[in-house]
């Protein structure tokens, strides 16, 4: 994430006072618009999106729907690198609620009123939030780190976290979209589960020998990937892609 201008920062403290927040209720579909200061507490993991995905011939980037298991549900991007880091929110054993384009900042900003749609909220175990925008750094301008520093300031008014991502490590993509094919709780074999669980308790073993001491490799690997997913497991995923001599962990229960 990039530093924000402390100088910005400090222009911006008022923000949390005269930002507003619209939003859609995900049900009813009814448009809410309040000040941001009393529109906090509202669940934005379940409400629909602020605006609707553009899709048009000849369009360069890529929108879609991607399957969340977090909540269970279909969750919307508008490019390869957003879907990314969807799959990477989704991973997160932290998140416990996930919307995309959740709702739309209005403030005055440089004296002028400016707004926003950020990519992604989440909701996070502590019941904080976590604002998203996905910008890389070459795509960047000085208005767009404008409308990003205001964004973090309101978040932090409120007491959520913000983040401006950009690329994920080449390594740690390949593996969640791999392992994101086996997310989906059909995947699981709970004797396999047991089986590989009761193993790890004596230590670390690679996955070439959890795949094939427990029946067939084929069998066997949708319930291990499946636990590389949900955490129970865990192995190195950021620096090298998954292979056979991958060291499989069980998680430390905390």
């Amino acid at each position: 994430m990039a530093a924000s201008s402390s100088a910005v920062g400090q222009d911006l403290g008022y923000v949390s006072s005269v930002c507003h927040v619209s939003a859609r209720e995900y049900e009813s579909g009814s448009l809410t618009t309040q000040p941001l200061g009393a529109a906090w507490w509202l669940p934005f993991e379940d409400y629909s999106p602020a605006r609707v995905f553009p899709s048009f011939k000849g369009q360069r980037n890529f929108t879609g729907l991607l399957w969340c298991a977090t909540n269970a549900r279909l969750v919307g991007y508008e490019s390869w690198l957003e879907r990314d880091h969807l799959l990477a929110l989704d991973f997160d054993p932290a998140v416990v609620g996930i919307a995309s384009q959740p709702f739309r900042l209005d403030f005055e900003l440089g004296g002028g009123h400016r707004w926003h749609i950020p990519d992604y909220f989440a909701r996070l175990s502590d019941g904080t939030g976590l604002v998203v925008d996905v910008r890389p750094d070459e795509r960047i301008r000085e208005r767009d780190q404008e409308v990003f520093t205001a964004t973090e300031s309101a978040c932090a008014s409120v007491g959520w976290g913000y983040r401006r991502v950009g690329g994920l490590p080449r390594a740690f993509v390949a593996n969640l979209r791999w392992l994101s094919g086996y997310r989906h709780p059909r995947c699981l074999d709970p004797a396999h589960a047991q089986a590989m669980q009761e193993c790890l308790h004596d230590g670390p073993t690679t996955i070439d020998y959890l795949s094939a001491a427990f029946g067939h490799p084929v069998t066997v690997l949708p319930t291990l990937f499946h636990l590389l997913w949900n955490g129970t497991f865990t192995t190195e995923l950021r620096s090298r892609t998954l292979g056979h001599d991958s060291e499989v962990t069980l998680k430390a229960k905390l």
